[in-house]
Parts: structure tokens; C-alpha cells; sequence
């Protein structure tokens, strides 16, 4: 369950520290503690619960999972959701991580999800002068990792998304097409779930009545809020071009209808004019279309090639056939 659990002092690492030893660096009020823990069962937490101090309904949620991105102020403690969405094969992965801080510590609870933050953790090591801000500073960096990862996930969508635009004019299959962006559509969706939420959280944080952890840092949580903007609206832009793209495939399907449409008029009118020939005069007889007419029967096949001839020629100048 345990990841990583680090004490920092001004800024800087001081120990990586045990399980058992998590409370003694809590109770000084020199250093900050950052506990980083992936997929823990319900019991588990209760633990942590006592040690941390942390409100029952956070633990709650944070237990049950599948929240809704949310902040949420405890006293003088902070509760965040964030969505962690992850590329798993041709589908997305939607994990969780929920995110406790207070003033002396980060707990980090990571669930049903792959990547880790290490290149957080390293980060914010290489900043020490950010990282005096406090837990506030470990907060951002976590936030602005979280909304980042993002962004890949756009593009993957975005490229997707013009080559199936690419494809609805080369005449591939109209509904592998529209399956294909309806899987995009989903896509956007859960994307959609995990930022626009977060988006509305994020503005707590700078603007207002800021929580004290997070006081001195609005430049950067409005930073994260610019990237949330970015990719809400590129969100937004990306599923107006699915909406257009199922038009445009459904006008082709139904122009493809009307091309066969009016082939089967063209080939059932060719058929038509001997038909009616030969249902007026019966061609049972001798001499016919009028009895004892010698070129009757020639004269009908001749009418019946010159009629169809000429309703080939004008149906093809119609580009019906």
C-alpha cells in the first residue's frame, strides 16, 4: 500500500521515513511529511485516519472512490479528487487520487491507476525554494502534473479524430466511421467529466478567500486554471467537430442512397419500354405488332433498341447511371 513517505525541512529532503515512524515527524513543527500511497483496501485507511487527523468524510470518499473531481475545506485541512485518465489500448483508463493536505503534511491515495509521481516528487526536490512555500507549494505540483497528462490524451483524440475525418471521404465504410466517432465522442466525455469539475475547484484556490495552505501561490494555481481553460476548450471545439463529422457521414449516406435510387429508376425505365412494347402487342403472332404486318417484328425490336438507347444516353448525360 505504501509508497513513498518523505520528511522535508526548508525545503529540502531530510529523510525517507517508515511506516511506524510517520507519526514522530508529524508532531514536529519544523518539517512537512509527504505520504504517497497506491491501492489501499477500506481497512487499511483507518490508520491513517487517526494518524493524519483526517475528517471521516473525506476518508470516506476517499475509501469508497469514484468520486466526481471536487475540493473540499476541512477546518484547516484541504480534500481533493482528481481523475488520473490513462491510454489502455484503444480504450481510457479512468483512475483516482485523492489528495489530503494540511500544514504539515501530503497524503496522496492513488487508485486504479498505472503512473505514479515520481516525476513530482523529483521535481519538487529540485525546487527547494518553491518547496519553502510548504504544503501548499506540493499541492500545485501535484495538481499541475495531474492536469498535464491531459493534454497527450487530447492530442490522441485530436489525431483520431482527423484521420476519421480523412477516411468519411475515401469512401471507407460510413458505419465503421460513425462507430469510430462515437467512440471519440465517449472519449471526450470522460475527459469532459474530469476537467470541468476540477476547473471550478481550482478557482478556490486563487481567487477569493484563499485557504492559508494555499496563500502566496495564486500565480501558480491560476496557471493550472489557464491549462484546465485550454483543454476544456479544446474539449468543446473537438466535439463539435464529432457532431459535424456524424452530419456529414449520415449526408453521405443518404446521397450514396440516392445515387442507387435513381440507378435502379434508370435500369427499371430501360427494362420498362420493351416490357410495354410487348405487353401491347403480345409478339404471339404472325406478322405482328398489327396482324400480317411482315416488319411488324422487326420494327418492334428496333423501336424497343432505339427508345433504350436513347434513354441510356440521356440517364448517363444525368449521371444516373
Amino acid at each position: 500500500m505504501l509508497v513513498n513517505s518523505v520528511a522535508y525541512k526548508d525545503g529540502q529532503k531530510i529523510a525517507d521515513i517508515a511506516r511506524e515512524e510517520i507519526h514522530k515527524y508529524l508532531a514536529r513543527n519544523d518539517c512537512i511529511v509527504w505520504v504517497a500511497v497506491r491501492d489501499p483496501e477500506p481497512h487499511e485507511l483507518e490508520p491513517l485516519e487517526e494518524e493524519f487527523g483526517l475528517h471521516p468524510l473525506a476518508v470516506e470518499d476517499a475509501r469508497n472512490g469514484h468520486q466526481r473531481p471536487k475540493f473540499e475545506e476541512y477546518g484547516d485541512s484541504l480534500f481533493l479528487v482528481l481523475h488520473m485518465i490513462e491510454v489502455d489500448g484503444d480504450e481510457l483508463r479512468v483512475g483516482e487520487v485523492d489528495i489530503f493536505v494540511a500544514r504539515n503534511y501530503v497524503l496522496s491515495v492513488r487508485s486504479r491507476s498505472e503512473r505514479n509521481f515520481q516525476d513530482v516528487r523529483a521535481r519538487c526536490e529540485r525546487e527547494p525554494e518553491l518547496m519553502q512555500h510548504g504544503t501548499g507549494y506540493i499541492l500545485y505540483a501535484l495538481m499541475d502534473a495531474v492536469v498535464d497528462r491531459y493534454f497527450p490524451i487530447l492530442d490522441r483524440i485530436e489525431t483520431q479524430l482527423e484521420n476519421i475525418e480523412d477516411n468519411i471521404f475515401a469512401g471507407t465504410s460510413p458505419r465503421a466511421n460513425i462507430e469510430a466517432l462515437y467512440g471519440i465522442k465517449q472519449d471526450l466525455m470522460t475527459l469532459k467529466h474530469a476537467t470541468a469539475p476540477l476547473l471550478e475547484s481550482v478557482g478556490k484556490l486563487y481567487g477569493g478567500r484563499v485557504p492559508l495552505i494555499c496563500a502566496g501561490l495564486g500565480e501558480y494555481f491560476r496557471d493550472v486554471s489557464d491549462h484546465l481553460g485550454r483543454i476544456n476548450q479544446g474539449i468543446d471545439a473537438a466535439r463539435e467537430m464529432v457532431t459535424t463529422a456524424i452530419s456529414v457521414s449520415l449526408s453521405l449516406i443518404t446521397l450514396q442512397e440516392s445515387e442507387v435510387t435513381k440507378r435502379l429508376a434508370g435500369y427499371a425505365a430501360l427494362v420498362a419500354v420493351p416490357t410495354m412494347i410487348a405487353g401491347i402487342y403480345g409478339m404471339n403472332f404472325d406478322f405482328m405488332p398489327e396482324l400480317k404486318w411482315a416488319w411488324g417484328y422487326p420494327l418492334a425490336l428496333g423501336s424497343m433498341v432505339v427508345i433504350d438507347a436513347y434513354l441510356f444516353y440521356r440517364f448517363r448525360k444525368a449521371k444516373w447511371l
